[in-house]
């Protein structure tokens, strides 16, 4: 993935383009030297997960967020043995703490190159749950994305699509399937 980024660039390097190139720097340079901090970076971000905060209305969102997002949360739950309190609106509740000590460990088991994606995933999907999920497999980069703007999604079915937003969406699209071909890469080798 490196190398064919090195081989995409022309006269003037385009180190923004350079996604896996950064990734694997970060995993190289600075997960060594901050495994904890970086294991429990994934930890705050499943200590208000956005899979955990379901809309209180219209009932059509609720219901998507219901179909889309229990079955991840079931999954994690029941595969990591982890434990999530779902929250109606934005109000803060609290994770419990085994639950956060458990994805803290899950992270901190990782490989660095591993661990850095999962870090760089929970901050991209704000979950740290869709970043566990994509690292293992169970949901695409795509999928990945989806789920972490279903809101925005919904929204923009009623609404349309701001051209500043899609420029937004398309880079954080990029970015999305660049993790995924990250974690199936390291899957292979």
């Amino acid at each position: 993935m490196i190398a064919q980024e090195w081989e995409g660039q022309g006269e003037i390097l385009d180190v923004a383009g350079m996604h896996a190139t950064r990734l694997a720097n970060t995993a190289i340079d600075s997960i060594p030297e901050a495994r904890a901090a970086t294991a429990q970076s994934v930890a705050d971000y499943a200590s208000s997960d956005l899979l955990c905060y379901f809309a209180e209305e219209p009932e059509a969102l609720v219901a998507r967020q219901t179909a889309q997002w229990e079955p991840v949360l079931q999954r994690a739950e029941g595969e990591l043995g982890l434990s999530f309190v779902r929250a109606a609106g934005i109000i803060h509740r609290p994770q419990p703490e085994p639950t956060l000590v458990k994805v803290r460990d899950l992270a901190a088991a990782l490989d660095d190159f591993r661990l850095a994606g999962v870090a760089f995933g929970a901050s991209l999907y704000g979950s740290g749950v869709l970043a566990l999920a994509l690292q293992r497999g169970w949901l695409d980069g795509a999928q990945a994305l989806a789920l972490s703007r279903l809101d925005e999604i919904f929204q923009e079915e009623a609404w349309g699509v701001d051209e500043e937003a899609a420029e937004r969406v398309a880079r954080l699209a990029v970015e999305s399937a660049m993790l995924d071909a990250w974690f199936r890469a390291l899957d292979a080798a």
